[in-house]
């Protein structure tokens, strides 16, 4: 039997440079002078050379609502009906502690993916309509 061995040109040898003329020596493939050569060199992002940038340029008009966007942790029925017994509440800071949810200041919606079987009080969480007869159905409530 044959020995094992990588196909031709599998195994290269690093490139050394900066150490002489028969490596990448005088200017280590960084060009000839300037700033790029330097070592921290270079520009920032959207620099262009001194002419005003395109961010600069381009005039920022209207409202953005995105810092007043409430985003929402989505728990499923399914994953309620594995953490939890009958009779238990559902709120946040029990969902934290059963590793549902994570985050300090959360909103949480259940949604009704899977099946609930199990009799469950819900507090301080949206459910959506699908959820709340699932949960209504199998003997919870929903405040």
């Amino acid at each position: 039997m044959g020995q094992i061995h990588a196909p031709f040109g599998a195994n290269t040898k690093k490139t050394i440079v900066g150490r002489g003329a028969s490596s990448k020596g005088r200017a280590c493939g960084r060009g000839h002078d300037g700033q790029n050569s330097r070592s921290g060199g270079g520009v920032r992002p959207g620099f262009e050379g001194g002419q005003m940038p395109l961010y600069r340029r381009v005039a920022r008009r209207g409202f953005s609502n995105a810092l007043f966007k409430e985003t929402y942790q989505v728990v499923s029925l399914t994953a309620v009906s594995a953490k939890y017994e009958d009779g238990e509440t559902v709120n946040i800071e029990t969902l934290k502690a059963k590793g549902l949810i994570k985050g300090a200041d959360v909103l949480v919606k259940i949604l009704a993916n899977g099946e609930l079987t199990k009799k469950v009080s819900f507090e301080g969480v949206k459910c959506s309509q699908a959820a709340k007869a699932a949960i209504e159905a199998a003997g919870g409530s929903v405040k």
